[in-house]
């Protein structure tokens, strides 16, 4: 239908919710609101769906919540009455209708006759995907927009393991959810009458106490923690999010007795009011975070997103100011100091292994070798780490010692099967209690890795593609890298090219050898200076994203090889768009 008829169908809705009524009527004479919000479904695809809250079938709303969880309901329908009947875990953050929408599911789950754990108020995303493992649920829902703007939310599935599903399952369930068309004749149950059967039961104390024991295992050394945590400085601030339903309770755990949340940020607010956009990788996030930080004299200054996924910090710098850090230096020191502190405790198996994704930091791979340790590198998307820690349990010949993406994302240890802000906190204070038993702030420690290993820079920047014709664009842009090929970026040629939807590598002199990851829209360059640029759409947004790392002797000239690439993929891209 045209997004007209669209439109049309769901204004004449008898039974329509009276808030999405009024919203209805509020666009009733904007066309270009309505074309967007009626010409096309909302993408579903292996990491759930997000969006901008609205009426519409291009919306996050109840009504598409509801035909998101009904492909859910009609996956686990396909499976046996066992797996079925263990249930889904959901979760949800701060954001505006997240409470709703997570009730919503497990209506919706209730109408199936499949149980449903709905924590009592917000949680994080790592916490849900402990829950899954923890309660042994079939499956996990997660109703959040992570780092986006206030006007956004969405639906993030994950899999028994507690990571996000796997593509075949996932592929299934988007089926599965195109196939119910009408949004208004799917079945819900009733709150109440669940309540009562016992197949909606709201979860909480019960998973936080047993994940927050978790946590305590992240700490290294508990000597070091008690002794010099005490007195360390540390400011955190949850964002307005679900850190701080858990956050603070961790780091006391820990042993981190003189650390302050920023006040304004530590409430839990949707509209997200002292920060423009929710995100700890801004600078614009820690604004509140650096302040208070120069009021105290603190050592360490950490930032977590709304659903406490992602963890961002700042570090003091010798002049008394603040220097955030990137995810891959991040990722760099805290490798960095479990490898050090589990060599040093007899810790280090002989068989262990790092997972980081393609895009991430080689910093961390030359940190690895240092210590012996195996560098394992996967796709995009924290569910390919998770499938790495899977095998290896399964299979028993490889030990987990870390996992990272550069978008802020670590995890240490695997109770959790996605990226977790709360454990990286904990042991990013406890790295910076090392530093500064040594007389050293995280700043300096930074800065011993660089002497150590080299220099390393790396960014990301996107092109983005809105409006109804963005996936075509995307898809014309992606076509030109292969079609067109460019032989060189800044006069430095390319040694290899890495296209990971054939999983070929194909080198200067045209040899090939085969990727052993799973086919993924990616493009990879290798060049002869060491460089390597990375180009991939985005899996959740209308954007595609270009990744560039290089390293030199000094960071000015590694920072200065990084802006000479960028220019010259920017030059590219304009020639070919």
């Amino acid at each position: 239908m045209s997004w007209q008829e669209n439109y049309q169908v769901w204004e004449q809705q008898p039974t329509m919710i009276p808030y999405i009524k009024a919203e209805l009527t509020a666009i009733a004479d904007d066309d270009a609101a309505k074309k967007a919000a009626f010409t096309a479904p909302m993408s579903f695809g292996t990491a759930g769906m997000r969006g901008v809250m609205g009426p519409g079938i291009g919306q996050m709303n109840v009504y598409t919540v509801r035909q998101a969880t009904e492909g859910v309901a009609r996956y686990l329908d396909t499976l046996d009455e066992a797996t079925k009947q263990r249930g889904v875990a959901i979760s949800f953050d701060s954001r505006y209708h997240s409470n709703e929408f997570a009730h919503e599911a497990a209506h919706v789950l209730g109408a199936h006759h499949i149980p449903s754990y709905v924590f009592d108020d917000m949680r994080p995303t790592p916490e849900l995907s402990f829950a899954v493992r923890h309660l042994n649920t079939a499956m996990g829902i997660m109703i959040t927009a992570s780092h986006n703007p206030k006007q956004y939310n969405g639906f993030k599935i994950y899999g028994p393991d507690g990571g996000q599903m796997p593509p075949k399952a996932s592929d299934m369930i988007t089926e599965f959810v195109r196939s119910a068309k009408d949004v208004f004749a799917i079945a819900v149950a009733d709150e109440q009458q669940l309540r009562a059967a016992n197949t909606l039961q709201i979860i909480g104390e019960n998973v936080d106490q047993p994940y927050l024991k978790n946590v305590e295992s992240v700490t290294i050394n508990a000597d070091l923690v008690h002794s010099v945590g005490k007195t360390m400085k540390l400011i955190y601030t949850p964002l307005h999010g679900t850190g701080k339903v858990i956050g603070e309770r961790a780091l006391r755990g820990a042993g981190f007795e003189t650390f302050t949340m920023v006040p304004e940020q530590a409430i839990a607010d949707p509209e997200f009011p002292t920060v423009p956009f929710p995100n700890p990788e801004f600078s614009q996030a820690f604004d509140m975070a650096i302040a208070l930080g120069k009021k105290e004299g603190a050592d360490l200054l950490v930032a977590t997103d709304p659903d406490a996924d992602r963890l961002g910090a700042a570090v003091r710098e010798p002049n008394g100011d603040y220097q955030l850090l990137t995810g891959n230096q991040i990722a760099s020191i805290l490798l960095a100091y479990i490898l050090k502190a589990r060599k040093q405790a007899g810790q280090l198996p002989a068989d262990g292994r790092v997972v980081k994704s393609i895009v991430s930091t080689e910093l961390a791979t030359k940190i690895a070798a240092a210590y012996g340790v195996e560098m394992k590198n996967v796709l995009t998307g924290f569910k390919f780490i998770a499938e790495q820690i899977h095998e290896y349990e399964t299979n028993h010949d490889h030990t987990f010692l870390f996992g990272f993406e550069e978008s802020y994302g670590y995890l240490i240890k695997p109770f959790v099967r996605d990226k977790d802000a709360i454990q990286s906190t904990v042991l990013l204070a406890e790295v910076a209690a090392d530093y500064k038993q040594r007389g050293m702030t995280l700043y300096d420690g930074i800065e011993e890795l660089y002497a150590t290993y080299g220099y390393f820079a790396e960014k990301t920047t996107f092109e983005e593609f809105p409006g109804v014709d963005g996936a075509d664009q995307m898809a014309h842009l992606m076509s030109e890298f292969r079609e067109n090929a460019p032989k060189s970026f800044a006069d430095t040629t390319i040694d290899a090219v890495e296209d990971f939807s054939t999983g070929v590598k194909t080198a200067a002199d045209g040899k090939t050898t085969t990727i052993d990851l799973p086919q993924s829209n990616v493009l990879k360059y290798w060049l002869s200076d060491g460089t390597w640029i990375c180009i991939r759409p985005s899996g959740t947004e209308p954007k595609v994203k270009f990744y560039i790392g290089t390293s030199d002797k000094t960071d000015a000239a590694a920072h200065a090889r990084l802006d000479r690439f960028e220019q010259a993929l920017k030059d590219y891209v304009g020639s070919v768009k």
